[in-house]
C-alpha cells in the first residue's frame, strides 16, 4: 500500500518487515529517550518539533548522522508525520552530542545519497533494512 501526501517525494509503503521495523521503534523509544542527544552517544538525537494542525511541541529519539553542515536522517517510514511536520514547519530542534542545535531546510533525499553520510558499520545495518528515503537538514546555528 502506497499512500502519497501533499509533497511527493515523501510515501508510506507498509510490509510486513516494515510493521515489525515500526514495532521495534515503538518500544526502543522509551529505552532510547534518556541516551538520545547526549556526548559521545552520537547515532542517537532528540529531535524537536511543532505539529502543523495541533501547533503541540514533541520530542522523538531518531537514528542520525552529522555532516560538515548539517544532518541526515533516516526515514524508515517516509509518510511518518513527524517529516511532515518538519517539512511542513521547514525547521526542528535537534539535540546531538549534548547540545541543541536549530535545523532548517529539510530536504528528502535518496538511499545513495543518505547513506553516505553514516559511517561503514551503520551503512551495512542500514542496506539490511527498508530505508530508501533520509531527511537532509542544514545546522543554522547552536542553540
Amino acid at each position: 500500500m502506497t499512500t502519497t501526501h501533499a509533497n511527493p517525494s515523501v510515501e508510506a509503503k507498509t510490509s510486513p518487515v516494515g510493521e515489525v521495523a515500526r514495532g521495534l521503534i515503538r518500544r526502543s523509544g522509551p529505552l532510547l529517550r534518556p541516551l538520545a542527544g547526549r556526548r559521545f552517544f552520537t547515532i542517537w538525537a532528540v529531535i524537536r518539533y511543532r505539529g502543523r494542525r495541533s501547533g503541540k511541541e514533541y520530542a522523538l529519539p531518531i537514528a542520525i548522522a552529522a555532516t560538515p553542515d548539517g544532518f541526515v536522517i533516516p526515514m524508515p517510514f517516509g509518510g511518518a508525520q513527524w517529516v511532515l511536520n518538519v517539512i511542513a514547519a521547514g525547521e526542528c530542534q535537534i539535540r546531538w552530542n549534548g547540545r541543541d542545535w536549530k535545523a532548517t531546510d529539510p530536504e528528502v533525499i535518496d538511499r545513495e545519497e543518505g547513506a553516505k553520510a553514516f559511517g561503514s558499520i551503520p551503512r551495512l545495518a542500514l542496506r539490511a533494512l527498508p530505508i530508501h528515503r533520509f531527511l537532509r537538514l542544514h545546522r543554522s546555528e547552536y542553540i
